[in-house]
């Protein structure tokens, strides 16, 4: 709460009236002004139409008349060098008789007429005068209440000196319970009454306008705008701003909360990251410590497979070797992709760039996986060559296409078809690898290709692979300037599309770039 003195409100009210009231006593205007203020447009018209044709008329008039005085000079002249000597003095005579005069004579009689046209003017004028139609006063009655009620939000008009004269019902509704306003009522009091107890805060003042804000104790908000009036007094425009000032105040929350969480997503984001840097690099470090005991592992198996230093005994041994071997064999596998991914993803391996023929990439994947299809039951067919060449790492390129083909063949039934088709157009080449296996979900394809991620195992035959295929592919074409997209529909199969640039002058870039 603030009180009457502190809101701004004096012991005459708003001080905008007085201001008003002393401007208006400064201010003189002269008295030519004044009466051209009053005058109508049409009389100011008329006026300016008459006095250019008058003139326009007395130019014409002196003109012509000095051409005649002219001619009629030169006429003399020529008559009196061709006359015989006895007429001489009858020509000058006759020559005020042909209507001669000379130039001062011409301009005289030119000046006379010119005051006449004038007067004719001024006579057209004065009968063409309208006074300009007066602008309704404040006070005059019926128009100026009928304007003022028209008007959708709150008016009041004052005089100079802080009286009402006339305010509309928005206006009224605005005030708390009182007298009814009335023509006459103190700028003070009304005032007094807009406040309500609230505060007041001036948000603009100048000489011309001034623009107030209540806020009341019940979290109404009104706008108070205040103009001076061209004949005097001043109006005052109230508006009602509480919604307005109730949605700044929900867009500044919910800026405020956008900030806050864009801020929590920054710091989760960045102990993401951190955490995936830490993940790869452990990973990176346990897979190459735990390879060199596993390669001894493997060499040890290998040497008592073959019984290299003489009979192992009992043929169950042998067994226990093979699967000693196998096993050590497959964990390798997998630590060493686990050690790839690691090393794409930290930024450790860099991608070599030479020209490599698509399709000698496909037709060499095929050759490799056709064996282990025969033995699926899965027949593999080869599109029509294109012709495409691209840029890139050729071992990164055949490692992520053998990826794509080892899963088709591993998840595709006996009996199934693995199809290979490349595309080339002018701005890059398309490898597709399209199966009829078991196919995904929408959400399992968004799955496959985060690490250690396996498609249904109950609909697979086994678990050989280690997960990390389809990531280490998806890094290596990105690293390569590509995409790759998977679609797939549970049941009818799946087609994964990889997209390379045609000849890419790729710069020797770091994986993690």
């Amino acid at each position: 709460m603030r009180s009457t003195e502190t809101s701004g409100v004096g012991g005459d009210g708003f001080d905008f009236a007085q201001r008003l009231q002393a401007k208006a006593r400064s201010t003189r205007r002269r008295p030519l002004a004044d009466w051209l203020a009053k005058v109508s447009p049409v009389t100011h018209a008329v006026a300016l139409t008459a006095m250019v044709a008058a003139t326009l008329f007395i130019l014409a008039d002196l003109a012509r008349s000095l051409d005649d005085t002219r001619q009629r000079a030169d006429f003399a002249a020529q008559f009196s060098a061709t006359a015989p000597p006895g007429e001489t003095q009858f020509v000058a005579s006759a020559l005020p008789m042909m209507g001669g005069t000379d130039a001062n004579t011409t301009i005289v009689q030119v000046a006379q007429r010119g005051a006449a046209t004038y007067a004719f003017a001024f006579v057209i004028i004065a009968a063409a005068y309208r006074r300009r139609a007066p602008n309704p006063k404040p006070g005059n009655g019926n128009p100026l209440v009928d304007l003022v009620a028209a008007i959708p939000f709150g008016v009041a008009c004052w005089t100079n000196d802080g009286k009402l004269i006339a305010c509309n019902e928005q206006f009224r509704a605005r005030l708390d319970n009182g007298p009814e306003l009335r023509a006459g009522v103190n700028y003070k009091a009304t005032g007094l009454r807009l406040l309500a107890g609230g505060t007041m805060h001036v948000l603009e003042d100048t000489d011309e306008n001034r623009v107030l804000e209540i806020r009341r104790p019940d979290s109404s908000s009104l706008l108070i705008d205040e103009r001076p009036l061209a004949e005097g007094g001043f109006v005052t425009l109230l508006t009602d701003i509480t919604e307005r000032r109730k949605t700044d105040m929900l867009l500044s929350s919910i800026r405020e909360e956008q900030r806050i969480l864009a801020r929590r997503y920054h710091e989760e984001k960045l102990k993401a990251e951190a955490a995936s840097r830490s993940k790869t690099a452990f990973l990176a470090h346990l897979s190459h410590d735990i390879r060199t005991p596993l390669n001894h592992i493997i060499g040890f198996a290998d040497l008592m497979r073959h019984q290299t230093y003489g009979a192992l005994g009992d043929e169950r041994y042998e067994t226990y070797v093979e699967s000693i071997k196998a096993s050590g064999d497959r964990l390798l596998g997998f630590f060493a992709s686990i050690l790839d991914l690691a090393e794409l993803e930290s930024g450790e391996r860099v991608l070599q760039q030479a020209d490599v023929g698509v399709d000698e990439l496909v037709v060499n994947t095929t050759r490799r996986y056709s064996a282990q299809a025969q033995r699926a039951g899965v027949t593999m067919t080869l599109g029509a060559p294109s012709g495409a060449l691209i840029r890139g790492d050729r071992f990164s390129l055949e490692r992520m296409l053998s990826s794509v083909v080892e899963n088709a063949v591993r998840y595709t039934p006996s009996g199934g078809h693995v199809h290979m088709a490349v595309y080339s157009g002018n701005d890059g080449v398309v490898i597709e690898v399209t199966d009829t296996g078991i196919g995904m979900s929408a959400e399992k394809v968004a799955a496959v290709s985060q690490p250690f991620a396996f498609p249904d195992a109950s609909l697979t035959r086994d678990r050989v692979g280690s997960g990390l295929g389809l990531a280490i592919a998806r890094k290596i074409v990105e690293l390569s300037g590509g995409n790759l997209l998977i679609d797939s529909r549970p049941g009818l199969g799946t087609t994964v599309a990889i997209t390379l640039p045609l000849q890419a002058e790729l710069p020797r870039i770091n994986a993690a770039a």
